[in-house]
């Protein structure tokens, strides 16, 4: 069965022109895009995407990095997508982030690590909903799909 969730190219991404490379591993991979803009995100937002955090002393710098300039957001649907996603983003910290993965290949900052990507099926649920309205999400049949997934 195929899932839905969450990708955000953050500002370190965008600033280093790494959209294209970025979308395009998930692309690769086989999973689907089905939603994607460019988004200024606001104080309110970012508080209310990263509240799990909000008594962590790295709170307020976390706030400051994603509102600093503009993300990418990027809904991608396939089987097993939240786990895909997360095994090709890679490690929270770069220095454990496999070579070849996103963050192993990219980053060399703890904040400044390119990507968020929602970390379980409730987690991807309530970030898709924060980014995306309903009919911002396109529901589609790709030619290809059969060769990629078998179904």
């Amino acid at each position: 069965m195929a899932q839905r969730t969450l990708i955000i190219v953050k500002p370190d991404g965008v600033q280093r022109g790494l959209v294209g490379e970025i979308l395009g591993r998930f692309e690769q991979r086989g999973l689907k895009l089905v939603g994607l803009k460019l988004v200024s995100v606001s104080r309110t937002l970012a508080e209310t995407h990263y509240a799990v955090h909000r008594e962590r002393p790295f709170f307020a710098d976390l706030i400051d990095f994603i509102t600093a300039g503009p993300v990418v957001c990027a809904v991608v649907e396939g089987p097993e997508a939240i786990e895909v996603v997360r095994n090709l983003v890679g490690a929270t910290r770069f220095t454990e982030a496999a070579p070849g993965s996103i963050r192993g290949d990219y980053a060399l900052d703890l904040t400044m690590n390119l990507v968020h990507a929602s970390d379980a099926p409730e987690t991807a649920a309530q970030e898709v909903s924060l980014f995306f309205e309903p009919d911002e999400l396109v529901a589609y049949e790709r030619a290809g799909d059969r060769w990629v997934t078998g179904s």
